[in-house]
Order: C-alpha cells, then structure tokens, then sequence
C-alpha cells in the first residue's frame, strides 16, 4: 500500500453451632425434608410423593427459560454495542484485496487494525504497516463489490470492512522530515542509511527500474510515505506524485496500525517492525 481472593466467612462463637451428641434429625444438616421419614424410607403417609417434587422442579425451569428469552434480545443489544465500541475505538478487522503486500500478506487475509493508540496522539512510526484512507484517488477505477445484507451486518459490527470506505495498506517506509530515496534497482535509502529489506516479495528489487520508481523526496512533518512489500506490484507513493499531496499520506488519514494476521487461521500472526528500522542512524 497493516491480551482475587477468597475471604473466609467472618464471625465467631454463636456462628458455628456444636454438635451435640445425639443430634435432633431437624438440627442435622442431612437435607431431611418436612414430611418424610426420619429413616429416609420414603415419603410418610399424606405427604406429597415424588411427582410433587417433579412438577415443581419443571415449572421453575419453564420460569427461567421464559426469563431467559426476555432477556435475550437485551444480551444482543449490549453485544452489538460492544462490538460497534471496540470497531470505533478498539480494532476492527480488514481484509486484504490485493496482492501489493506480499509476502507479508496474501490476497484474502483478515487483519486486525490497532485503532486506539492514534487516539492518543501516537503516529505511525517507520516499518509499521498501516491501514489509511484513499488519500487523492488513489483507487479510482477499482471496482467496489455491493456487499449482501448478512455482509452489511458484519461490516456494522466490525467482522468487516466496508465497501464504502476506500482504504488501503501499505508499509510506512519515511516519516516526517525523513530523506527517501530510490536509485536504480539497489536498497532503498532513508536519511542516508539502506534498509535491508528481508520482507521484499522475492524476486522483486527493493527500488524498481522504470522512471517513477526512481526518486527522492523529502517527507513534510504531519506526512508519511509508504511502500508496498511487493514493490513491483504496488500502486504506493511513488506512484501517485502527481496527486495534490505528491504522493505523501496525511497522518490523519491513517485508521490505524495493523497488528494481527486474524485469518485463516493457518498464517495467524503478529507484525511486527523489521529490525532495520531500528538503525540509530536513521534518526539522525
């Protein structure tokens, strides 16, 4: 272009009572019921059987069962608002329509976007991979798959995203007054220092031989440039510099950083910043 204590029962004397040495069979704490046998023979004479008992063990059953139903669409409610807290201000889950990310991600993966700590003030750092807003245009002409109604409940809930929102995932390569550069098909140069770059689709060179994909740019503060880890087949800064921003993605377009390969289930994963944005030098 992205886991108490248990307190004692208090008091003391006359809160435990001592057993005497032929206890009374009501004072016992055997369970005798009224109206039974003290030699636990079965019920006395007059007494209610045991389909007396029955009848009212299945009505308090049918009780809580009714209860249970009245209660259900509140238990759905609050679920639902849970899940639409956790994708406005949590995660929310992407999935990945392109090959442009790959080896990192493949066409079809679901990934979890980390929404909250833009919430703090935090931006996108080097080497992370980001979901962002289409900053100019930048999908025009892809087309948008109308989403079924079973679909639109999950995009409201978060399970996935929306048709509507035109976003994309790249790897933030420059930041704010970084030096980006691109010369023939070698490493890619930030403020001076070449990245080793092991995430680079195979096959693929870190710069790109055709015209646009030779370049240096200087990134402005509130800015960012992104690549994609399939560099050959990646729509990403370099090629959008005749966009109103030359190609730089506005931090606040950013939705957020992804943080979790979530599906299928065989490729789950974390992603992690590459080590060679590590380098002190960059920063310098």
């Amino acid at each position: 272009m992205g886991d108490a204590a248990v307190g004692a029962r208090s008091g003391g004397g006359d809160g435990w009572r001592r057993r005497s040495a032929e206890p009374d069979p009501q004072d016992r704490g055997e369970g005798v019921a009224p109206g039974s046998d003290p030699e636990g023979h079965g019920p006395a004479d007059g007494a209610p059987g045991e389909g007396g008992g029955r009848a009212s063990g299945r009505g308090r059953s049918n009780q809580q069962m009714r209860s249970f139903w009245k209660e259900l669409p509140l238990l759905v409610v609050i679920a639902l608002v849970l899940a639409l807290l956790i994708k406005t201000f949590l995660l929310q889950a992407f999935s990945i329509p392109s090959d442009s990310m790959q080896n990192t991600l493949q066409r079809g993966d679901r990934v979890l976007v980390d929404k909250l700590t833009p919430w703090f003030g935090a931006e996108p750092e080097r080497g992370e991979v980001i979901v962002f807003h289409d900053p100019s245009n930048w999908l025009a002409g892809q087309p948008v798959e109308e989403p079924n109604a079973f679909q639109k409940v999950l995009t409201w809930v978060g399970l996935m995203p929306s048709s509507e929102e035109r976003d994309l995932i790249k790897r933030v390569v420059g930041v704010g007054g970084d030096t980006v550069e691109c010369r023939g098909t070698g490493k890619l140069v930030v403020n001076g220092v070449a990245l080793d770059e092991p995430y680079v689709f195979p096959g693929n060179t870190p710069c790109s031989a055709d015209e646009t994909g030779q370049f240096k740019v200087k990134v402005p503060e509130g800015y960012l440039w992104v690549m994609g880890d399939h560099r050959q087949n990646s729509r990403d800064s370099r090629y959008n510099q005749d966009d109103p921003h030359k190609g730089m993605v506005p931090v606040e377009d950013v939705v957020g950083r992804a943080v979790v390969k979530a599906w299928p289930i065989n490729r789950w994963g974390t992603l992690p910043v590459p080590e060679t944005f590590d380098q002190p030098a960059l920063n310098k």
